[in-house]
């Protein structure tokens, strides 16, 4: 690292949604980048002309950039480097290191069908590794487009050093002479993923441990190419609680999904950088602190298991000490997004209040969308009213006493309409009538905001406003004796 400057990519194929087991490979390339003073170079693997996506590039990018992690070099687009995998590849077949293969589809599959018929591993038996020039222009002949193979030693063992794992051991004759280009000049993904990332200069491979199968092939092409070795790093799989493989059947799986849910970016990241990597008993990690504390030697080799109730108490710390200006804003968004209000009627709300809003609710509130869903009944005319609640707190006693209580509240200047001076209020014309808080306080709060839990009740009088908690206060005993 001292010689070399760190540069590390992150691969993905657009295929799908950027998945959170994608979301933290991008992570801790990215960590590892930054903490080296290295490149992040951002790749997209699209030659799976079948199963590529393109209109899920732009969502992909998205997701990055949501999750603040910014690319130094790219996007690169592997369909747009085509000529450059053929020309290693004819390197490879002019120094004897592969060959033409003219086998069908048909006749493959055929000997795979054998293979395990005789319960052999299915491998290419070499039919076209030792074709004479004439047979090659007898195939040629009737039209068969040949794949390039390339040339597997059958000996030995071929060893992946991974700061992970440590030594992962395969034995050669296992591999066989794989594709590297197939018969339209279309790159085999072991072959491009080298072409591309020897030509890049990539020094640290760190990507998901399924890809550790592929590697010793990816190895093999290396040396052939008389390239030195980048350093490999195979993070684990991230799992479901019932320890299979992260899916929807599960919930939530792409990045997106979480932001629609109303986690913050901030949280995710923190939470998907201690999936599987430690740092003592730390959990709570800023930004800077992750990339001055990252390392590759802290990733643990087994399994991470995704935990959405931690999740969601980071997110919770988050909410708890983030920016109230900030995080009114994006709560405005979701009431907007979640059809809890209209652009318009959103706008017309100062931002301050919406900060306020965020202020009372967030000890209570986890997500950005509860935060929403608690607001709005305090910031507009949209309330609903639970009708137990009604039902149990809006007595004809308890309407009647709050209406007075409306009266009384009607004196208080609109410029003074705040905590404090409702505080003061409430509690001196209370004590002038032999009553306590507790009398009038659930009453008041269902009438106000139709629910019984929320924040303090001259908060949540504050944050209604002197006129709209006024007529609240005098249609209480309306919805008693109506509470639909």
């Amino acid at each position: 690292m001292a010689q070399h400057k760190v540069r590390v990519r992150f691969a993905p194929s657009p295929t799908g949604e950027l998945h959170v087991g994608g979301a933290r490979t991008a992570l801790f390339n990215w960590l590892f980048a930054r903490k080296h003073q290295g490149v992040f170079v951002l790749r997209f693997e699209d030659t799976d002309v079948e199963r590529n996506r393109p209109e899920l590039v732009e969502p992909i990018l998205e997701s990055l950039k949501w999750l603040g992690l910014e690319w130094d070099e790219g996007p690169y687009f592997q369909s747009q480097r085509l000529p450059l995998y053929q020309e290693h590849a004819r390197k490879l077949l002019e120094e004897g290191r592969a060959y033409p293969c003219y086998c069908t589809p048909e006749e493959l599959e055929a000997k795979r069908k054998q293979a395990l018929a005789e319960k052999r591993t299915p491998q290419y038996d070499g039919t076209c590794r030792h074709l004479t020039p004439q047979e090659r222009e007898r195939l040629e002949a009737e039209g068969r487009r040949p794949a390039l193979r390339f040339v597997s030693p059958k000996e030995g063992t071929t060893v992946v050093e991974d700061v992970i794992r440590g030594p992962v051991e395969f034995r050669n004759e296992e591999i066989d002479d794989f594709i590297i280009l197939r018969s339209d000049g279309r790159p085999t993904y072991n072959f491009a993923v080298v072409v591309d990332d020897l030509t890049m200069g990539i020094t640290h491979v760190i990507r998901a441990d399924e890809h550790l199968k592929n590697t010793p092939k990816q190895i093999l092409i290396y040396r052939a190419l008389g390239a030195d070795l980048p350093v490999f790093a195979h993070v684990p799989m991230v799992l479901a609680k019932d320890r299979t493989k992260l899916s929807k059947r599960h919930g939530a799986t792409a990045v997106f999904e979480y932001r629609e849910r109303g986690i913050l970016p901030e949280a995710l990241v923190n939470y998907l950088a201690r999936l599987g990597w430690s740092y003592g008993d730390q959990e709570i990690f800023s930004r800077e602190e992750l990339i001055e504390k990252f390392s590759l030697e802290g990733i643990h080799p087994s399994p991470a298991v995704f935990d959405e109730e931690k999740l969601l108490w980071l997110n919770h710390h988050y909410i708890k000490t983030g920016d109230p200006k900030r995080l009114g804003g994006l709560v405005k968004a979701f009431a907007v997004q979640r059809g809890f209000l209209g652009d318009e009627e959103a706008e017309k709300i100062a931002e301050a209040r919406w900060a306020r809003a965020v202020e009372l609710f967030r000890e209570r509130k986890r997500t950005l969308v509860e935060l929403a869903e608690a607001a709005v009944p305090l910031l507009t005319e949209r309330v609903e009213y639970d009708p137990e609640a009604v039902a149990k707190f809006l007595t004809p006693e308890k309407t009647a006493l709050l209406q007075e209580l409306g009266g009384h509240l009607e004196a208080v200047p609109d410029a003074e309409w705040t905590a404090e001076r409702l505080e003061r209020e409430i509690r001196g014309w209370l004590a002038q009538r032999g009553r306590e808080l507790k009398e009038i306080a659930q009453p008041c709060r269902v009438a106000l905001t139709g629910v019984t839990r929320g924040p303090g009740l001259f908060e949540t009088l504050e944050l209604v406003g002197k006129e709209r908690a006024l007529k609240r206060l005098r249609e209480a005993a309306r919805l008693a004796a109506s509470p639909s």
